[in-house]
């Protein structure tokens, strides 16, 4: 197994990161700014442009996953349309280097909470993230009619923070997970072991799941 890491320099990418190569497993990080890695046994650090689909593919070729923790940045104006450029240059990259297994890593706000009305679309989502969730629920769409990738959509919880390695979370499929009254959360480390087990140990096929703490 040999598994390719697409924002591996980020947040959740770090976190991921950490956790396929504490099981032992050969990975290539692929980050706009790879000095931001340190050096690990069982690792390659790749440069690429996450926007240049021929630079993805050539860093992709012969892997066996491709794990997409892409975002452009929170602080960008146009995160939304940069969020759904970088989703098709991925996308296209990995088809083109003929990499069978996609999974990328989105956000809660294509999440259901009632027939037919996603988180996004609720009165109090945070505003400041509603243009990101957007080209989230955009790149989920898009997704949704792919056919040639063995594609999964990975959406976290409502709340995802720095915290703790468990080992332990549940799964959901569409709908928002709750902790009672209140929307689920997972640390960051915990999102990684839901996502390293996927790639490791596929249950799931072009389809989107969600993961919370238990």
């Amino acid at each position: 197994m040999k598994i390719a890491l697409i924002g591996a320099s980020g947040f959740v990418g770090s976190a991921i990161l950490k956790e396929v190569l504490s099981r032992n497993v050969a990975v290539t990080a692929i980050a706009s700014r790879p000095e931001r890695i340190a050096a690990a046994a069982n690792l390659e650090v790749v440069a690429a442009d996450a926007y240049d689909a021929d630079a993805v593919a050539r860093a992709v070729a012969s892997h066996d996953v491709v794990i997409s923790a892409f975002n452009p940045g929170w602080d960008k104006a146009d995160i939304r349309a940069l969020f759904l450029a970088g989703h098709q240059a991925i996308v296209a990259g990995v088809k083109a280097a003929g990499v069978p297994r996609f999974i990328e890593i989105g956000g809660a706000g294509s999440l259901f909470v009632a027939p037919g009305v996603q988180l996004i679309d609720t009165p109090h989502f945070p505003a400041e993230y509603k243009e990101g969730a957007e080209g989230a629920r955009q790149a989920l769409n898009l997704l949704q009619q792919e056919t040639q990738l063995d594609w999964v959509f990975v959406s976290p919880p409502a709340l995802l923070s720095p915290g703790a390695r468990s080992g332990q979370y549940r799964l959901g499929g569409n709908e928002l997970l709750m902790a009672g009254e209140a929307p689920a959360g997972i640390s960051d480390a915990d999102l990684a072991v839901a996502v390293t087990d996927e790639a490791l140990q596929p249950q799931h096929h072009r389809q989107r799941f969600t993961v919370a703490s238990v």
